[in-house]
């Protein structure tokens, strides 16, 4: 409890009496203060970092088990079964690491890092974001887009640990079992297989530079991120607990997969031992050779082990992703009305009119939204000045003001 008027109080581990501390805490049989308090938790942490023990807070007993992280997901993200299994699987996994205290017979886990391949919009990132939620454990998501080799224009490979140890507020120990999820991996693929007089320096140079990260290495890392200089104060982080997650487009390695199954992306071509390929969605076939062909260096798929994709989302798929999850894009625009006590509903029409044009957009998931957007844009423009306490969204109503949008504007040019 906080201090009181009793002068006669101290601090049992320092001697501060009640009127030279901020806060004194009253225990059976004597007081701590909180300056002895904090002190006492960073020993807690040091102990437990230099026995290599892990964070108390996590026992397997208490852990998710793969089920019931999948069924976490579900509740965000429609479909995708299979590459939530493996995400869960491999989040689960990455626990019983760290966890692991025994390894006097010499059987030691590695890390099950995952790359996930899939078209813009089928949820790559969301499923990162989203089991984000669940962790016990640091989370942050890179864009490997920005990323070039050392000395170059750009940001250098050592600043993703900088970003994990800025979400752990600079707890090393706690960074060094954290989950890095590294989108748009497919950006940084080989540019092409001829020499050239110019270095690659986005390309396969950052795959050379990630090779270490994946590995599991100690990696001096900058606190505030940006180019590293020879008078500055580094931070060593050890790689070897942290789980990375990998995800990508790869747009065109359909092409890729249909020449190694000797079949085609288009016409009516086809040998009797392709019979059986569904060519709507080669991605299912995808195998680290494919990952190869399209431009990943040998060794940084070899550190990557799990494999996995996500299939493009159907028409029936898309209208379940506009209205069911708990953060739909409809109950986001409702809840957006509702703060301003007006009723937000649609009718079937409209969402069905709202898939259509994301279908024909050919932006996935991620084109929902732009399409409602600019049908409420009016509506959320004037409603919440008018005394109008209800909206129903009507196929006609959708249409109309989808038409005046820039969007099909843009679109129709």
């Amino acid at each position: 409890m906080s201090k009181k008027a009793n002068s006669g109080k101290y601090c049992s581990f320092c001697g501060r009496s009640e009127k030279e501390c901020n806060v004194l805490i009253s225990g059976v049989s004597g007081e701590i203060c909180d300056i002895c308090a904090e002190q006492a938790h960073e020993i807690v942490n040091e102990t437990f970092k230099s026995s290599g023990k892990a964070d108390p807070s996590i026992s397997l007993s208490s852990l998710p088990k793969p089920a019931q992280i999948k069924e976490f997901l579900d509740q965000y993200i429609i479909g995708q079964d299979n590459a939530k299994r493996f995400l869960s699987v491999s989040v689960y996994n990455h626990y019983k690491r760290i966890l692991q205290k025994n390894v006097e017979d010499d059987v030691e886990i590695e890390k099950s890092n995952i790359i996930m391949v899939g078209a813009t919009g089928t949820g790559k990132t969301l499923l990162a974001k989203t089991i984000a939620k669940l962790l016990h454990v640091p989370f942050t998501i890179v864009d490997a887009t920005v990323l070039t080799e050392a000395g170059y224009v750009g940001e250098d490979i050592e600043s993703i640990l900088t970003r994990l140890l800025q979400v752990a507020d600079y707890d090393v120990a706690a960074a060094e079992r954290g989950i890095v999820f590294i989108d748009e991996i497919d950006k940084i693929a080989r540019k092409s297989d001829n020499p050239s007089i110019t270095r690659d320096v986005s390309g396969e140079g950052v795959q050379q530079g990630l090779l270490k990260l994946l590995e599991g290495s100690v990696v001096n890392v900058p606190p505030q991120g940006g180019r590293k200089h020879p008078d500055q104060k580094m931070i060593a982080v050890d790689t070897k607990n942290i789980l990375f997650v990998c995800g990508g487009a790869f747009d065109g390695i359909e092409k890729k997969i249909a020449q190694r199954l000797n079949t085609r992306v288009v016409g009516y071509t086809a040998n009797n031992g392709s019979a059986n390929v569904d060519r709507n969605n080669l991605l299912q076939y995808i195998t680290p050779l494919d990952l190869k062909s399209f431009g990943l260096i040998p060794e940084i798929i070899g550190r990557l082990p799990i494999l996995t994709y996500l299939e493009p989302l159907d028409r029936d798929a898309l209208l379940r992703i506009l209205v069911e999850p708990k953060n739909s894009i409809i109950k986001q625009y409702q809840k957006l009305f509702e703060m301003d006590d007006i009723e937000l509903t649609f009718d079937e029409k409209a969402y069905e009119y709202i898939v259509d044009k994301a279908i024909e957009f050919k932006l996935g998931a991620r084109g929902l939204r732009s399409i409602v957007e600019a049908i409420m844009i009016d509506a959320m423009f004037a409603l919440p000045s008018e005394e109008q306490k209800d909206l129903n969204v009507t196929y006609d109503y959708a249409v109309d003001h989808f038409e005046k949008s820039e969007l099909q504007r843009l679109n129709a040019g």
